[in-house]
């Protein structure tokens, strides 16, 4: 298989990992999944110009902005994937082990705290959220089960080529 196949395989393995989290943890403990359309939105309006937010909750919505979402939502991790591939190399992608994974998932959390969320008006590292320490908590928690997707979906494809 090739290296593209690789991280589509595996990016989109740990996205789904991350989003199944997402649903247990609803279930769980009440906690409200990320609203992908948010980011959608964010990323129309920069098609417009507007990189920066007050609160993107307040922005006029965009037309398609929920498919927008998460559509970047799993290319995204198709992308971070393929950090994890490049970095570990095919030593890696032969016998996955959960260090490089989980130092790629969490080092993701780097993204929406520097990138995101001060684009869409939370601050930097959710700064200007009502609880920012709890939002900085469940963004590392999201990001680490990422990592944990990331190593999962690298043994399902190392088990499924060694059919």
């Amino acid at each position: 298989m090739n290296k593209l196949m690789v991280v589509f395989f595996i990016g989109i393995g740990a996205t789904a990992v991350m989003d199944l989290w997402s649903i247990l943890r609803k279930s769980l403990f009440e906690i409200n999944p990320p609203n992908y359309g948010m980011v959608g939105r964010w990323l129309a309006y920069m098609t417009h110009g507007k990189f920066r937010h007050y609160s993107i909750a307040e922005s006029a919505p965009m037309l398609g902005e929920h498919y927008i979402g998460w559509i970047a939502h799993y290319l995204i991790g198709i992308a971070f994937a393929a950090v994890l591939v490049v970095t570990a190399g095919k030593p890696w992608i032969l016998n996955p082990t959960i260090g490089p994974a989980l130092i790629v998932g969490v080092g993701t959390v780097a993204a929406p705290f520097l990138l995101m969320q001060p684009g869409m008006g939370a601050g930097i590292a959710s700064s200007r959220t009502p609880k920012p320490n709890s939002a900085r908590l469940h963004s590392f928690i999201n990001h680490a089960v990422f990592g944990l997707g990331l190593y999962a979906s690298g043994w399902a494809l190392k088990l499924l080529c060694s059919l």
